[in-house]
């Protein structure tokens, strides 16, 4: 089943929102609304606007109040990319020529701002100070996380628990709080939107591991870029830390950088696959996936919830 089957059903809704997204990059600068639209059209599976309406489902479900919150999470979501993208020195995103390359990193940066700004902007019409203090805190964090991420970059003597901190802020924390924002601008209780925030980051923390997997396993026409492209940009992720369990594969790995050949990489990449460290890393995968299924049992039994149950499990199981 492709990912979009699941929630057919908010089909109307989605093309809503597209169009709304459309209208927030709006500028008067041609060059802002070119570069913009041109991040914008790259599409993406629009997973964050997708779990604002899912949650909202559990309270009063107004589209017209709800897309403002999904509109304003996809563009911090957006502007994140921009600014990756500018960091890693990356010419591709899904397939297609980034922002910075199409153009140049002084506008790409400004453009990731814009967006930005426009984010900000749709979340002042939620009225709600909790859910202002929720996302201001993401902010903050989500920034943190980047600023981390660019620190850890080529340091192979780092753990387990500075990778699980880093992915929560790079990604699972922003799918959380996307759950929890949705349920909020409905009116949900709060019990409800505290599930629904731990759902989120359960979700968001195996999406990421299931991602730096298909780093290694997936082929370059579906990942949209080079395999193994995390480890010569030098991040370090799940797979590389249990891979250089061996002494043997750690001294390879560790040599890595951006000048290595291409062919000493692609050895590197197959024997990480074939050490077991891609089996480990499912395995952490699944098991936050599975406390993310539990957080759904104290939900209320509705098509919500059936549907929040099976995007989780696509997102645990997905091949790319």
């Amino acid at each position: 089943m492709k990912f979009k089957m699941i929630y057919s059903f908010l089909k109307s809704d989605i093309d809503l929102i597209e169009k709304e997204l459309k209208t927030a990059i709006d500028s008067r600068s041609p060059l802002l609304n070119e570069a913009s639209l041109h991040l914008l059209s790259a599409g993406g599976k629009r997973i964050r606007p997708v779990f604002v309406l899912l949650s909202a489902k559990f309270g009063d479900y107004d589209i017209n109040s709800i897309k403002n919150v999904a509109v304003a999470l996809e563009l911090i979501h957006s502007a994140s990319l921009v600014h990756d993208d500018v960091i890693d020195d990356a010419d591709l995103r899904r397939g297609k020529p980034t922002i910075k390359s199409q153009w140049d990193n002084k506008t790409a940066m400004y453009t990731g701002d814009y967006i930005f700004a426009r984010s900000l902007e749709y979340m002042t019409k939620i009225e709600n100070e909790e859910a202002h203090k929720i996302l201001s805190n993401a902010i903050v964090e989500l920034t943190v996380g980047e600023i981390e991420q660019i620190k850890d970059k080529y340091r192979f003597e780092q753990g387990l628990k500075d990778y699980l901190r880093r992915i929560k802020r790079k990604t699972a924390l922003l799918i959380a709080v996307s759950c929890q924002l949705g349920a909020i601008a409905a009116g949900a209780p709060s019990e409800i939107h505290r599930k629904l925030y731990r759902f989120g980051y359960y979700v968001g923390m195996s999406f990421q591991i299931t991602d730096d997997i298909l780093d290694f396993t997936a082929s370059e026409k579906e990942l949209g870029k080079p395999a193994g492209s995390d480890l010569l940009q030098g991040n370090i992720t799940l797979p590389v830390l249990y891979a250089m369990n061996d002494p043997r594969l750690k001294e390879r790995i560790i040599n890595v950088n951006e000048e290595v050949d291409r062919a000493i990489l692609k050895q590197v990449i197959e024997d990480i696959k074939g050490c077991g460290a891609i089996e480990q890393s499912h395995a952490l995968s699944f098991r936050y996936l599975k406390k993310a299924l539990e957080e759904l049992e104290g939900l209320p039994k509705t098509s919500a919830n059936k549907t929040l149950r099976d995007i989780a499990n696509f997102i645990g199981k997905r091949k790319f």
